[in-house]
């Protein structure tokens, strides 16, 4: 298989509202987790961290500038790859147990990463079967209406359980951007990992479609309207309800 240089493991792209979308072009689509990074006034704010079989701080300069906070949407392997880099560490209080011992199976890890979910490998050394991610134990946790400050915007943690016990989705009133990690972003979700539930995914998305929500970033796949945002759970809870 094809091998990835560490500079360019990492794609960068703004998404307006000050708002850069990072990702790993070399993990197929439905692997690939996208990293929100935030540019506040006083401190920054990113949302997950992949994979992690490359340094993010080391190779994306945009995350290590400033003071930030890195946030676990959830605690998949895919999403917490790179926290241990980051001095401060938030999650929520749901899943602070796997942040700070994340097994392979607590992550997800077994059975999902093979070399299959790479279209190339990054010119490091790395085995997709001792993969793992660092300990990278919470220095604070969060809880449902919590706010995350930035100094001119504020984040308000939304608890979405469903996908996972301590999913948590970022809501920016001023501005109608939704960050929602896992719960709901446009493709497949997954509802049946060890840790799903499937009532409480349904009263997330209900308190989703509640929100005037201007524009998502997911936790995978492209950034979508609020107009698609009702379109996508509306069609989800019908189909539930059939």
């Amino acid at each position: 298989m094809t091998r990835i240089a560490p500079k360019d493991w990492y794609r960068q792209r703004g998404v307006g509202d000050g708002i850069n979308w990072i990702d790993e072009p070399h993990i197929q689509e439905f692997y690939r987790c996208n990293i929100w990074h935030v540019r506040g006034r006083d401190r920054d704010l990113m949302i997950d961290s992949g994979m992690g079989v490359v340094s993010l701080r080391e190779w994306v300069p945009l995350v290590s500038e400033r003071p930030l906070d890195a946030v676990a949407s959830h605690t998949h392997f895919d999403h917490i790859g790179c926290h241990h880099e980051f001095p401060c560490r938030l999650c929520h209080a749901a899943e602070a147990d796997i942040l700070a011992d994340p097994t392979r199976r607590a992550t997800l890890a077994d059975p999902y990463v093979t070399d299959d979910i790479f279209d190339a490998l990054p010119d490091v050394p790395y085995q997709s079967t001792t993969y793992a991610v660092k300990a990278a134990p919470a220095t604070r946790l969060l809880a449902d209406g919590d706010m995350i400050d930035l100094g001119d915007r504020q984040f308000e943690v939304i608890h979405t359980p469903g996908h996972s016990p301590g999913g948590i989705a970022l809501w920016e009133q001023a501005t109608g951007v939704l960050i929602s990690g896992d719960i709901i972003y446009d493709g497949p979700l997954i509802e049946d990992t060890y840790h799903s539930n499937a009532q409480d995914y349904v009263r997330s998305m209900r308190r989703l479609l509640d929100l005037p929500v201007r524009v998502v970033h997911g936790g995978h796949f492209p950034s979508f309207s609020g107009e698609r945002l009702t379109q996508l759970i509306t069609t989800w809870l019908k189909d539930k309800d059939a």
